[in-house]
């Protein structure tokens, strides 16, 4: 199946009232992984590789040639986006390789630098085609506006979104980075305002700490793109670990790697169900 658009799967799902899976990609494993969670329940997924990947690969292209080619040889749609850019020269790359969503966050920056900018790079995605997420202040496991105690504001989301031209727009509601324990309290009511207010979609950030009922909940209060990634994490090594434990003299690479994709796909098919991403 051809690549598709961010704005294809993401304000189809925001129309319909459905959510969308985003999920990390840090190796091929995890891409092939997200790819066949999806396919066995038919629905569209993104894969997203972060800056923080991008580093640790010491280059944006390797990992993003081999995701683009695993996305187009899909039987669902799947988009390949750009997580959390803050080099906007990374932005200009991944546009270039096929990518069609990026997010770019300007959110360590005050505020009017960060509309500058994200208008700037809004502007320059669009006369490509592209997706593009952003976010008003920075985002947790930083303390920052995805910290449990942090909250969005609607007239401020509203004023952003407007300000930018963003086509998506991340909103702190009480889930934060990194969690490993899944204790996040989110504010369904303020996610209804917001969705009310902002006439782009919602993206909630850190959201493997949110409790199954409760991803559920987020996407009918108004949430459309939901981002899971330290979660998958915990699958893909718990079952690492698992067979590592069981058998120690293990050294084929394939016969860890691959149980732990399996583990993986089971795990996002599940949860884009959870998410209503059918």
């Amino acid at each position: 199946m051809p690549l598709v658009s961010g704005a294809e799967v993401v304000l189809a799902a925001a129309k319909d009232g459905r959510g969308v899976g985003a999920f990390n990609v840090i190796q091929l494993e995890h891409a092939t992984a997200l790819i066949a969670g999806a396919e066995q329940v038919g629905a569209p997924v993104i894969l997203q590789i972060s800056e923080n990947a991008v580093k640790y690969h010491g280059a944006l292209k390797p990992i993003a040639v081999a995701t683009l080619a695993a996305a187009a040889a899909a039987e669902v749609p799947v988009v390949v986006h750009l997580d959390h850019a803050m080099d906007r020269d990374l932005v200009t790359e991944a546009v270039g390789l096929g990518f069609t969503s990026v997010m770019f966050d300007a959110s360590k920056l005050d505020y009017a630098d960060n509309v500058a900018a994200t208008t700037e790079v809004t502007a320059f995605c669009h006369d490509h085609g592209v997706f593009v997420e952003a976010e008003i202040g920075e985002v947790g496991g930083k303390d920052g506006v995805h910290a449990p105690g942090a909250r969005t504001r609607p007239d401020e989301a509203l004023a952003f979104a407007e300000a930018t031209g963003v086509d998506a727009l991340a909103v702190a509601v009480g889930s934060s980075h990194a969690m490993t324990e899944r204790t996040a309290e989110l504010d369904f009511e303020l996610i209804g305002r917001l969705r009310s207010a902002v006439p782009v979609p919602l993206v909630l950030h850190g959201s493997s700490g949110v409790a199954d009922a409760d991803l559920t909940r987020a996407v009918e209060a108004g949430m459309t793109k939901v981002n899971i990634a330290t979660h998958l994490n915990n699958v893909f090594t718990g079952k690492v670990r698992e067979i590592l434990a069981d058998q120690p003299n293990l050294v084929d690479t394939r016969k860890y790697l691959g149980p732990a994709r399996t583990a993986v796909a089971a795990e996002v098919a599940r949860l884009l169900t959870l998410l209503k991403a059918v």
